[in-house]
């Protein structure tokens, strides 16, 4: 019982974390490009004072999880990128709308990867994601002109987020916890440079309010938010026997959910 307190908690603590997300994003001057990059650039030097002063060795992993890794961070980076710029074209009501289709693209691929079947407890917590997201964005959901193309963005950081998940369990399954993310953000911030190398998104064009709102970011919805988050999974799935075999499309419901600020989790119970 004091350790499914203790598990909750964390879980708590996470999700509040996560919700400051799109405030402090709506609060930057910067472009989205720019502000998921130095996001990653300064989440990644966190964990790597993390690795520093932990146990864990970087160099404790082959080049298949580090692989995978890669991947997981580029469509990490790939979702941020998708889901900043969307708050501007949209509201964040309509994007929060959309990005809880997230827990069903996590069971469709489950279903279709894993063979996996939804029970009572799973489909129940899918439904009441999406409803609650759907009544939060009812009254300013917009579909026509330029918000369109913000609630596409919408969209596909939702189907980002899946995808990145089930990228990461494989790396996780030999790759300790902090060494994964390290690499996985370090990856990200790379993937984000790049594009903003590419499309002309100025890097150095930011103020100092800025920088106070991009370590805001890494240590709120990223370090306490994502990470613990995935300290979260480890622990139920593997630790300490408070949720064991929960389904990859559950699990998903609650992880990388910078859109929505509560979700629930009865789909892991």
């Amino acid at each position: 019982m004091e350790k499914t307190k203790w598990v909750y908690t964390f879980l708590a603590v996470a999700v509040l974390a996560i919700s400051t997300t799109a405030p402090l994003v709506k609060l930057a001057d910067a472009t989205a490009p720019v502000i998921a990059c130095y996001r990653m650039l300064f989440a990644t030097c966190l964990v790597a004072f993390l690795v520093l002063f932990g146990r864990d060795s970087l160099r404790k992993i082959d080049g298949k999880r580090l692989a995978y890794c890669a991947v997981a961070g580029f469509l990490l980076g790939l979702h941020f990128i998708t889901w900043f710029s969307s708050l501007d074209y949209t509201s964040v009501a309509s994007s929060v709308t959309l990005a809880t289709m997230q827990p069903l693209f996590a069971f469709i691929i489950g279903y279709f990867l894993y063979h996996e079947r939804l029970n009572r407890g799973a489909a129940l917590g899918a439904m009441v994601s999406v409803l609650g997201g759907i009544i939060i964005g009812w009254g300013d959901y917009r579909v026509s002109g330029i918000a369109l193309w913000g609630n596409l963005l919408a969209l596909s950081a939702a189907f980002l987020a899946t995808v990145y998940f089930f990228v990461g369990q494989y790396a996780l399954k030999s790759v300790s916890l902090n060494v994964y993310t390290f690499y996985c953000y370090g990856f990200a911030a790379i993937a984000i440079a790049l594009y903003c190398l590419v499309t002309g998104n100025i890097l150095s064009a930011v103020n100092r309010d800025d920088l106070l709102i991009f370590f805001l970011l890494a240590l709120l919805p990223t370090l306490l938010g994502h990470s613990v988050l995935n300290y979260w999974f480890f622990v139920t799935s593997c630790g300490f026997g408070v949720i064991q075999h929960a389904p990859h499309g559950a699990t998903d419901q609650v992880d990388h959910g910078d859109e929505v600020g509560l979700v629930p989790v009865a789909a892991c119970t």
